[in-house]
């Protein structure tokens, strides 16, 4: 008596039988044993034990596939539709947004209703410092939607239905009728809130605190994200539903959680911007449906977030003219903004000296700095160089080389360009100015807005009325005239 038969024990072990690997929080991968360092990214103590029942996976892939098989069949390539209007968007209403989500925009730059926004059943997930207006936005954006008429589930993680009433009072979007609301954390329960309620639209906020209650995991693990977000991006598949996901990030500014999930959605934005300052810029990182070269512009105002459709001189009309600041047009997608760099040096000491950056490329800052000692004629090499682009906007296209390079040397010689003056142009290692894309169209917004001389390289485009141009070759006729 109490001896286990050998066959019960199999069956037994059979039962208990669990699959583990782990995961790394970095970049997604799976090993099957722990290691210190991640073989694929590099991090150190970056992989997270992963438990899942055999059968587990096993039943939910012949689910998935059951239904996948009933809602999908093999096509003819040449019967795909390719036309514009082959796939519906849900248009949110904030133009900004609409915009960085890809779609037709018309003449303007602005986008066309109806073929710009959200694509059914596609994922997006949506990430940002706290308190940047993550929430804010996604609950305009909802509010906006059900207003036209389509049916939006918003779900919140992290606040009672009662915080987003009184959220939604204050950002006057509490009026739409088709606006519901859903506090909780589990998965199954918001899954059967969304076929009873069957919307087009659906928003988590945050998925870091949605969990599996069959998953031996705390909430924001490794296992509940990658078991949570999977369940949930079959579900939009499946159904046809628009989901966002928002997401934390963390000290590094990335999204928080593994890669994995960046790979499973069909697009990533970042919400950046200060706090505590008004303007906000909304990015797409990755998007399946349209470009990630365009860029949101909002203000938080007491109402909310307030989209800025004509953000051409929003970010340099508190320019003022003064030694190491020069305002250079870039292109953020299909519009030109006017984005103020500027730059500072101090004395350091030699072998040791800092170069500081802020939305500027570090890397392309190193070769210009080197350009500018061989070429220029500045000594650089016991100077501490500061340099940043203002009003959160990244620059990182080679068009702004001339720009960091005469705000360097106007820093350094404590010399500025004449008022009213801007300036554009890739610069090479040899020193020479070169030609940028779409020159034309950044010298007709920069003589639009005001700046009425623009230094550029040899061109046959024409000076707008009123604006002249000031064709340079090479780095020493742009330092020239600095006064």
């Amino acid at each position: 008596m109490g001896v286990v038969q050998p066959a019960c024990r199999a069956y037994a072990g059979v039962m208990a039988r669990t699959h583990v690997m782990f995961i790394c929080n970095s970049c997604g991968a799976t090993q099957a044993r722990w290691m210190g360092k991640c073989p694929d990214c590099g991090g150190w103590d970056t992989l997270e034990e992963h438990r899942e029942a055999a059968g587990a996976s096993a039943s939910a892939d012949r689910q998935r596939g059951e239904l996948v098989t009933k809602a999908a069949s093999a096509v003819s390539i040449k019967a795909v539709d390719t036309r514009a209007d082959g796939v519906e968007r849900l248009a949110t209403g904030i133009g900004e947004l609409d915009r960085v989500l890809g779609g037709a925009v018309n003449g303007q730059g602005v986008p066309a209703n109806g073929v710009c926004g959200m694509v059914p059943g596609s994922v997006v997930l949506i990430g940002g410092d706290p308190g940047i207006g993550k929430s804010t936005l996604m609950l305009q954006a909802a509010h906006q939607l059900a207003d036209s008429g389509k049916r939006v589930l918003y779900v919140s993680s992290e606040e009672s239905v009662q915080q987003l009433r009184l959220r939604a009072q204050r950002l006057d979007a509490d009026g739409a009728e088709d606006l519901f609301v859903l506090a909780d954390t589990n998965l199954a329960r918001i899954v059967e809130q969304v076929r009873k309620t069957s919307p087009d639209m659906v928003v988590v906020d945050s998925v870091q605190m949605i969990y599996k209650g069959d998953l031996p995991a705390a909430p924001g693990s490794v296992t509940q994200l990658r078991a949570c977000c999977q369940e949930l991006v079959y579900l939009a598949k499946s159904a046809g539903i628009a989901l966002a996901l928002v997401g934390h990030v963390t000290k590094q500014g990335q999204l928080a959680g593994p890669r994995l999930l960046e790979h499973m959605v069909d697009a990533v934005l970042y919400f950046e911007g200060d706090r505590y300052h008004s303007h906000r810029v909304i990015r797409a990182i990755k998007n399946r449906y349209g470009t990630t070269l365009e860029v949101g512009l909002f203000e938080m105002t007491d109402k909310g977030l307030s989209p800025v459709s004509d953000g051409s001189g929003l970010l340099a009309k508190e320019y003022q003219r003064r030694p190491g600041s020069v305002v250079c047009p870039v292109l953020q997608g299909s519009r030109c903004l006017l984005v103020e760099v500027q730059a500072l040096t101090a004395t350091g000491f030699l072998g040791a000296a800092k170069r500081k950056v802020s939305g500027v490329d570090s890397n392309r800052l190193a070769m210009l700095i080197a350009v500018l000692e061989k070429r220029g004629g500045l000594r650089l090499a016991d100077q501490d160089i500061f340099v940043s682009g203002v009003g959160g906007v990244r620059v990182t296209e080679p068009a702004a080389d001339l720009a960091l390079a005469i705000a360097i040397t106007g820093a350094h010689y404590d010399k500025q360009t004449e008022a009213g003056t801007c300036a554009v142009g890739e610069i090479g290692l040899g020193g020479e100015v070169r030609h940028v894309q779409q020159l034309g169209q950044r010298i007709n917004e920069a003589a639009r807005l005001g700046f009425n001389k623009i230094i550029c390289p040899p061109t046959d485009t024409k000076a707008p009325k009123g604006a002249e141009l000031l064709p340079v070759k090479t780095l020493d006729q742009a330092i020239g005239l600095l006064s």
